[in-house]
């Protein structure tokens, strides 16, 4: 009896201790996450507000950024993931204001956009744009499912 409840706590894990460990390699995705990171020039966040679909302002700091070098279209995919993009036709009015526009609602609709979702943009060049997707609950969304019908857009 005075073996047992012994070493409680302190004697937790000793079972994966006993196998051989495996080498701590990152994954592919944390690897493409990070050099992503490393990548980003401009990172800005959009509470989405009325229909998430229509026309989106882009924030003025931003517009300010690429001033000079303006993009005509924004390549949106998914942070950490290459597979799906989303070309964005950008437009701006006579005051310098940015908005996404055609292809705009094509990603909306995909990633199932709501009022008071929380997206996150970094901009990483080049008019190459990855996205994270929060939404009302504030965890982020994962979409890098099957996405070969948006490669051909």
């Amino acid at each position: 009896m005075s073996g047992r409840g012994r070493g409680r706590g302190r004697g937790r894990g000793r079972g994966r201790a006993a196998r051989s460990p495996s080498p701590a390699t990152p994954s592919s995705s944390l690897l493409d996450l990070q050099e992503e990171e490393r990548r980003v020039l401009f990172e800005f966040i959009v509470v989405l507000k009325g229909d998430p679909h229509g026309i989106q302002r882009l924030p003025d700091t931003f517009a300010d950024f690429v001033a000079g070098d303006e993009p005509g279209s924004l390549h949106l995919r998914e942070a950490a993931y290459d597979c799906c993009r989303w070309i964005v036709n950008v437009i701006y009015d006579a005051r310098d204001k940015m908005y996404l526009l055609i292809g705009w609602e094509k990603f909306a609709r995909y990633h199932h956009l709501k009022a008071g979702f929380v997206l996150m943009f970094s901009y990483l060049g080049e008019g190459d744009m990855s996205v994270k997707v929060f939404d009302e609950t504030r965890c982020r969304r994962h979409y890098h499912g099957d996405c070969a019908e948006e490669d051909d857009d």
